[in-house]
């Protein structure tokens, strides 16, 4: 069973390894797309549940999407801030610069090739994803200011990152 891991995490900061045939099945992707539904993201990186393999699942609204070893073959000079969470850093959201478009490439997990142009929302959270694989995470586009100030927050997660997510689970079963 993949558990959810924590800013503070290794496997966070390392630069996932590329996806070989075999490495994925239905069911590992279906559990991914399942973590990611019940917390409500929008996207979830492999190292976000403990693999060092370059792939993430994200769902905008439209289908879930399945992203297996991507490149981002340009991006747009033109940059828009917008608000970023990250389920591996609960309850911390802040703006965050981003290319509003970008091309990529990258295969499903049959080995199906695309090339596709993102804009927007979904090229945002592509990018966003993308990092996870090479060991980056959203607060490193921050400035140093603002980490900082975000630090006693990132301890705590560091420190109580389970037990975090678990009561505002709790919480938000109790409010329905």
């Amino acid at each position: 069973m993949l558990k959810l891991r924590f800013y503070g995490d290794p496997v966070l900061r390392k630069i996932a390894k590329e996806v070989l045939p075999g490495d994925l099945n239905e069911e590992l992707l279906k559990e991914m797309s399942e973590i990611m539904y019940t917390q409500d993201g929008v996207g979830l990186a492999a190292p976000q549940v403990g693999i060092s393999k370059r792939f993430f699942v994200y769902d905008i609204g439209e289908k879930l999407n399945i992203v297996v070893n991507p490149q981002i073959i340009e991006k747009s000079r033109e940059i828009e801030l917008g608000q970023e969470g990250c389920l591996s850093i609960p309850d911390i959201y802040e703006e965050v610069p981003r290319s509003v478009k970008i091309k990529v490439k990258y295969t499903d997990q049959y080995g199906n090739e695309y090339a596709r142009d993102l804009e927007g929302y979904e090229a945002r959270v592509f990018q966003h994803e993308f990092d996870h694989l090479n060991g980056k995470l959203f607060i490193d586009h921050l400035s140093l200011i603002k980490r900082r100030t975000l630090k006693p927050q990132l301890d705590e997660i560091k420190e109580k990152g389970e037990e975090i997510l678990k009561k505002r689970l709790s919480q938000e079963t109790k409010s329905v």
